[in-house]
């Protein structure tokens, strides 16, 4: 039997293979998915998550709000990440005492889920949706936005995330829509909502418009082909140069915008005359060119210049050239081509100086008959009307350049900039006020909220809120061929209005449409505007609607109101952050949440983003089929920070798995395997703080202040520093507490001593448990169940029904803990110069020096002189007489400062003496020397300096500590380590033979003569060590095998007594 945390036998009680176990036998594998479903089944079984709120129904209310997902949409390995930071805090705040609703919801509305019905059907455009029928299209998608549902629930409970997944929001529900339409109807009241005539990002695929925060969800990097256009002056051989990104609008050009302000050159080069900013004529001409003239823009308003195509009926004065500011000499000619049906600038100058309207391209997205490409989609058509203008010779370039360009985040068609009626909602009005409440939140980190989303709040457009579409949130205004116009906050409103509202109605497309008002005004009948609302009104309304709030659960949402908390990734930035914040802000004025964390995206393992195309996409629940939740969680809690990228992948995942959860069950298992041993029960015994040895107080410190640590770091959301304050103190309890102290819980009997040690080990795995048990569920369960319900059928009934620990600040002993790592600094550096020198850990050292901050006392000397086989350690105020040092020049900086010199510098370098050169730039921190009269001082960032070996001794240091190993071994210290090596090759070999622990057994050695000498030297040792009651020399028997012995070859032979 072997100990799992230090690998070697075990000695116990014979009776053991009879006793009646105490704990729950614990396996030493890794393999934790069966396990965590077994932890999954006992909460489900038990309602353990639902008694998490009921034991706290009386409690404060710590608020979570979950973004919901779309139930259409598989989950993928970002919903990992997001999902276990999401459950992890309403975790903690449980143990802290809080109420935490946690009320799941579905995002159901919107095109992604037409789309995706579309697909199903084999239909494509909204064309061939009303062919279908818009009724039966519109029940297609309720039924498809549950098509993952159980995949998503699955993947949920298996991850450990805890929400009320049996009574979720959902955003089609008649009841959420009504909540939504009361909210409209505040800000229709309030006069920010309107209908206005804007050029707007439109998705020609979904024929719909986008907002302004949706649009930065689709941003891809492209190259094109831009146009450098000649536009002839009207009635004279000039030709203005123009450039634009868009070759498709040129067939709409009604002006030419140059910068007032700038200077313009006129200038020949060969047979044309050109006219374009002055400082980018050499940029575009490049060269062999004559400037005639130059003027300021403001001088070239109103001349006029001939139409590239002929043909085209306008109304009112077009192509003439017209002045802004928004033009730039950053790019392209200083020259820009207008059409104001196709840009927010264009259509501004184009009211400006009442330009006439030119819309050359139709809602799908293709130019219209009155140009030469009918039916041709805009960006086919860039290269076409490239070919055509080449051809006539009005094209002067045409450059390739790559730009970031707008798609469609749900389709990932191409957008344009198109003119069109839409809805908006005046955001404008608000602004100050959002920026204001947008200030209260915590954002984490901080830079997100203050800088990305702050800057971008500080230019804030109108939200285009309605889509053209059919799936999703009616827009409630009804509309009266007298003009007015009237919006439904209600049901019951509607149905006061309405002669032909049926009693059941549903506010969904095509039912809703069907129903129309009685006009205050005239008398006449009003009918619905006909667009839905962006699908992200839903979800920022979801605070309110999820309870149907104003119309029920007033006091529940009052109290659940601000959120404390909300999660999601850095792209909901400007989605549903910003929408819980703008309807907020227009409803309340008050921000919807107090602290939100911002995640990164998840990478493969190069930090490429991954997706099915490239082949990298990571299932979820594949990796957790694999690895296990917790194992999962532990990754993206630790690996680094969680707004920071993460780049997912087995290796990582597998580190974190051995690091920290390895070693906790590994301590665990230790512990079970002891206390089984002596029948130890907890409940009995009490820890009696005087009694305790240092180390137990040491462990009791480090646990304490790791308690309060933790605390603070959750209370303030900062996760990555918890997981590592977890991970350290869990390496110390493993690797050091239970190391040092392995020999306590082998004693025979139970005296004061070994029930101390079990109940520190017993404490501190309780403690840490509870502590961790918000990030890794499932194994702190299973911890929990086995060492505490086992013992104690009174404890609650599961770890997170449990309160957080509190801290005893009477264990808290900073000098202990202090002086404890020194020493702990002392061993890893002391370990780290015998695998430089090449000495194994059981050949004993003479003598070790150590330089550091303080000295420390003898029991601390005798902890580092057992752990690093060392027959004495001495502390010295200096250790510069065992170290030698080196200069040589840093050149990148010495060079440029002193070039000339620098053959000198170098040789005087080389010649100095190491001690006293160390010494003088300690005390004055520089080198000085004069050569011929000039003064050379080389600082610390001017040195290159080596530590020079010494044959006799190794140094290690860091910036606190600096260890010296005295190397030279004596015949005395070669014997006892050849000892130890034997000592461990026969335990080996005992362990391979299959033996028990207390087996006793005969010893046999042959073929080397030498090491037949030592064994005599030394039987009393070795026999004790080992159980041998006899040796047998010159001949091997039993199970034999052959080793290498620090260089000298011998045969050994174990074989049992009798």
């Amino acid at each position: 039997m072997t100990c799992p945390v230090t690998g070697t036998g075990l000695f116990y009680n014979p009776a053991y293979k009879e006793r009646i176990f105490m704990y729950k036998k614990v396996p030493t594998d890794l393999k934790f998915v069966e396990r965590e479903r077994e932890v999954e089944k006992f909460w489900r079984d038990n309602h353990i998550f639902e008694k998490s709120i009921e034991d706290r129904k009386d409690a404060p209310t710590y608020m979570f709000y979950d973004g919901p997902p779309t139930a259409n949409g598989k989950p993928h390995i970002g919903h990992a990440l997001t999902r276990v930071i999401k459950d992890m805090i309403p975790r903690y705040r449980t143990m802290k005492g809080y109420k935490v609703p946690r009320k799941a919801g579905w995002d159901t509305h919107g095109l992604p889920v037409e789309i995706e019905v579309e697909k199903e059907l084999g239909i494509n455009g909204k064309e061939q949706i009303e062919k279908y029928g818009v009724a039966p299209f519109i029940e297609k998608c309720k039924e498809s936005v549950w098509k993952y549902k159980s995949m998503w629930e699955q993947f949920s409970n298996v991850i450990g995330f805890w929400a009320d997944m049996d009574d979720p929001y959902v955003t089609y529900h008649n009841s959420y829509i009504e909540s939504e339409w009361w909210a409209l109807k505040q800000i229709w009241d309030k006069g920010l909502l309107y209908k206005g005539f804007k050029v707007v990002p439109y998705c020609p695929r979904c024929g719909t418009p986008l907002s302004s925060h949706e649009v930065a969800q689709g941003y891809k990097d492209v190259k094109e082909r831009s146009a450098i256009v000649r536009f002839k002056k009207k009635d004279e051989d000039v030709y203005f140069l123009a450039w634009t990104t868009t070759p498709w609008t040129l067939p709409s050009n009604v002006a030419l915008c140059v910068n007032p302000d700038e200077e313009y050159s006129k200038v020949k080069q060969g047979d044309y005359t050109y006219i374009l900013a002055s400082a980018l004529v050499e940029t575009v001409l490049k060269e062999d060119y004559t400037v005639l003239e130059t003027y300021k823009g403001k001088e070239l308003e109103g001349i006029e210049y001939e139409p590239l195509w002929g043909g085209l009926n306008v109304k009112g004065k077009a192509w003439f050239v017209v002045c802004d500011n928004y033009v730039t000499l950053t790019d392209g000619t200083g020259i820009v081509h207008i059409a104001p049906a196709f840009g927010e600038d264009d259509s501004r100058i184009g009211r400006n100086y009442n330009l006439p309207f030119v819309q050359l391209v139709d809602a799908q997205g293709n130019l219209t008959k009155e140009t030469k490409w009918e039916g041709v989609f805009v960006k086919d058509a860039d290269k076409l009307v490239l070919k055509d203008l080449e051809e006539s010779g009005k094209l002067f370039d045409a450059p390739v350049f790559e730009h970031s360009y707008p798609h469609c985040w749900r389709c990932n068609t191409p957008l344009i900039y198109y003119a069109r009626e839409s809805w908006y909602i005046k955001m404008t009005a608000v602004k100050e006020d959002i920026i204001r409440n947008n200030n209260t939140i915590n954002w984490i980190p901080e830079s997100i909220g203050k800088g990305r989303f702050g800057d971008w709040l500080e230019n804030i457009q109108d939200w285009a809120v309605s889509r053209n579409r059919y799936w999703g949130t009616p827009l409630n205004v009804w509309i009266c061929e007298c003009g007015h116009m009237h919006s439904i906050g209600s049901i019951e409103e509607l149905k006061s209005m309405s002669k032909n509202c049926p009693e059941d109605i549903e506010l969904h497309r095509p039912y809703i449409d069907a129903v129309t008002i009685t006009c205050p005004e005239c008398g006449k009948e009003m009918k619905r505007t006909p667009e839905v609302l962006d699908a992200w009104f839903d979800s920022g309304s979801m605070p309110f609607a999820q309870h149907h709030y104003p119309f029920e659960n007033q006091e529940k949402f009052e109290a659940q109101y601000p959120a404390d908390f909300i999660s999601e990734a850095v792209d909901q930035t400007r989605g549903w952050f910003y929408s819980l914040l703008a309807i907020s802000t227009l409803i309340f004025n008050r921000a919807p949440y107090k602290n939100v964390i911002v995640m990164g995206h998840v990478q493969d393992e190069d930090g490429q983003k991954m997706s099915k195309s490239k082949g990298n996409a990571v299932d979820p629940m594949d990796a957790l089929n694999k690895f296990g939740a917790d194992a999962i969680r532990w990754y993206f809690y630790v690996n680094s920070a969680p707004w920071l990228p993460n780049r997912f992948h087995d290796k990582a995942v597998e580190e974190g798995q051995r690091k920290f959860l390895g070693t906790l069950w590994n301590t665990y298992a230790f512990y079970v395997l002891y206390a089984d041993i002596d029948n130890f029960d907890p409940t009995k015994y009490s820890l009696e703080y005087d009694k305790l040895s240092v180390m137990d107080k040491w462990l009791l410190s480090k646990l304490n202040t790791l308690v309060k640590t933790v605390d603070d770091y959750l209370s303030n959301y900062k996760i990555t520093e918890t997981a590592r304050a977890l991970q350290s103190f869990t390496d110390d309890m493993s690797n050091w507490y239970v190391r040092r102290c392995r020999e306590r819980f082998w004693a025979k009997g139970m005296e004061q001593d070994k029930i101390n040690a079990y109940m520190t080990l017993y404490t501190a795995l309780i403690t840490l448990s509870k502590i961790s048990a918000p990030m890794i569920p499932f194994m702190t369960e299973e911890i929990y169940q086995n060492l505490v319900r086992s013992v104690d059928k009174n404890a609650p009934e599961s770890i997170h029904l449990t309160d957080f620990p509190k801290v005893n600040e009477e264990f808290i002993d900073k000098d202990l803990e202090v002086s404890m790592d020194e020493v702990l600094d002392i061993v890893v550096l002391g370990r780290a110069a015998r695998n430089s020198a090449n000495i194994k850990n059981r050949q004993p050292i003479g003598n070790m020096y150590v330089k550091a901050e303080n000295v420390l006392s003898p029991f601390y000397v005798e902890i580092i002189e057992d752990e690093l086989n060392v027959k004495a350690v001495e502390f010295k105020d200096d250790v510069e007489e065992f170290v030698s040092y080196s200069f040589k020049p840093q050149l990148k900086t010495v060079g440029p400062k002193y070039g000339k010199l620098l053959g000198k510098i170098k040789e005087s370098l080389s010649n100095l003496d190491g001690h006293k050169a160390m010494q003088e730039l300690n005390a004055d921190g520089a080198l000085n020397f004069d050569f011929d009269g000039e003064k050379v001082v080389l600082g610390r960032e001017d040195l290159l300096i080596e530590t020079a070996k010494n044959d006799n001794f190794v140094t290690e240091a860091d910036n606190k500590v600096t260890v010296v190993l005295d190397i030279r071994l004596d015949d005395a210290l070669l014997e006892e380590g050849f000892v130890r090596e034997l000592i461990s090759k026969i335990q080996t070999m005992r362990k391979e033979a299959g033996f028990e622990v207390v087996d006793h057994i005969v010893l046999s050695q042959s073929g080397n003569d030498r090491i037949a000498e030592i064994i005599k030297k030394n039987e009393a040792v070795i026999k004790n060590d080992t159980l041998a009651d006899e040796i047998v020399y010159n001949n091997v028997e039993g199970y034999t095998k052959d080793w290498n012995l620090n260089g000298e070859h011998t045969s050994l032979g174990v074989s049992k007594k009798g």
